[in-house]
């Protein structure tokens, strides 16, 4: 084998963009991890305390409808939590119509007055965010939505473009997709879909370090990816793509639909935009308690006894780029952890080989559950959900 010795200075230069785009950018404008099997597999009741990442804060929401004692959305970057804190603002606001259409369609004519209204409830650092960004939702910008902003909904904007100039047809193909109320009529319009899209120009493009970048997606991951999946990278992508659009019914499919049309419907939503919701959300908001920080920092400045963790895939990245941390986190995690405490996380290798031995050891998994409900995600890019009770 011949050394490339160019590859570790590409490598260290995607780590450096990657480090740089996070921690100047809001990342994901939606939470990309699929509640409706999260609440399946937490149990949540009147006595959970969860700590979770915030992501978008959708899931966070989702879970207080579960009745939790208390919820904490941890997120080291800082806009993440400024996102959920305006959701959280305008619900406590109590005006259904206002809350949708700012979230649900992604734009509202009266934003800056609607702003300038929750302001004040809302942390000085989301103060500062939102001060600058609130336009993200102006209904006359040129990508239209609040969910083409950040760089996850960038990414999906480019790439929506990119699709919609090169091949006129396939946004129609797509709506056909989202509107199909078979699961035949789902596979008959991703077959002219898949025909369409997955020519030289794709393939190349889902392999671009730039656009997984955006997409929030580390070289750990993707390495484990190309180390692990036989078609690399954009047969992983097209194969879980296949899956989710032609296996599982896109009626309630919300997490594709906003970035294939920049919004969702009152049918095809996240729950925090159900109206009948709303009441029980409004009443259990000051249960949920956004903090920017490590998982790790966290625990140790709020010591107690959780019931629930929710780490999302960050792992992922910890494992590959600093042991030492993933280490301090899990036994902080034991320390504060009340009896059967449950962790849910999700990677994108096939097992849970990124934790150590000895830290395994002291958590119980349950593959029967995680393999019955894995191929369910409506959200579909994962290679692999991981759930686990901490042994006594």
């Amino acid at each position: 084998m011949v050394y490339n010795a160019t590859r570790p200075l590409v490598k260290a230069a995607h780590d450096i963009a990657f480090k740089h785009v996070h921690g100047s950018n809001l990342i994901y404008n939606c939470a990309w991890e699929d509640p409706r099997l999260d609440r399946q597999m937490l149990g949540l009741d009147a006595s959970s305390k969860v700590v979770m990442i915030t992501s978008a804060g959708c899931n966070a929401l989702d879970y207080l409808l579960d009745d939790p004692a208390e919820i904490h959305a941890i997120d080291v970057n800082f806009r993440q939590n400024a996102l959920l804190e305006l959701k959280m603002a305008l619900i406590a606001r109590g005006d259904f119509a206002d809350l949708f259409e700012m979230f649900g369609i992604g734009s509202h004519r009266f934003h800056k007055t609607l702003y300038a209204e929750v302001r004040g409830t809302l942390s000085p650092s989301a103060q500062t965010f939102w001060n600058r960004r609130i336009g993200f939702f102006h209904p006359g910008s040129l990508k239209k939505s609040f969910y083409y902003h950040g760089t996850s909904g960038i990414a999906a904007w480019v790439m929506g473009q990119a699709l919609f100039r090169l091949k006129p047809n396939i946004k129609n193909f797509a709506l056909a997709l989202l509107d199909a109320r078979s699961l035949d009529a789902q596979r008959a319009a991703w077959e002219m879909i898949e025909r369409e899209v997955w020519t030289g120009f794709i393939d190349w493009l889902v392999r671009q370090p730039a656009l997984m970048t955006l997409l929030g997606v580390p070289r750990p991951q993707i390495k484990i990816i190309q180390d692990s999946y036989p078609g690399g990278l954009s047969g992983y992508v097209k194969d879980k793509m296949r899956h989710v659009f032609t296996e599982l019914p896109m009626a309630d499919n919300y997490f594709w639909r906003v970035y294939i049309t920049g919004s969702y419907s009152f049918t095809c939503c996240p729950n925090y935009l159900r109206h009948e919701h709303q009441a029980v959300l409004r009443e259990r908001l000051h249960r949920l308690k956004p903090c920017t920080t490590t998982i790790s920092n966290f625990l140790r400045e709020h010591p107690g006894e959780y019931s629930h963790f929710v780490l999302l895939d960050h792992q992922d990245w910890l494992a590959a780029h600093d042991l030492a941390a993933l280490r301090e986190e899990w036994e902080l995690i034991f320390a504060n952890s009340r009896p059967g405490a449950k962790i849910l996380m999700r990677s994108a290798g096939l097992d849970v080989d990124f934790i150590p031995a000895d830290l395994r050891a002291r958590l119980r998994f349950y593959p029967e559950i995680t393999t019955r409900l894995h191929p369910l995600d409506r959200v579909g890019t994962y290679g692999s959900t991981h759930f686990a009770e901490i042994l006594t």
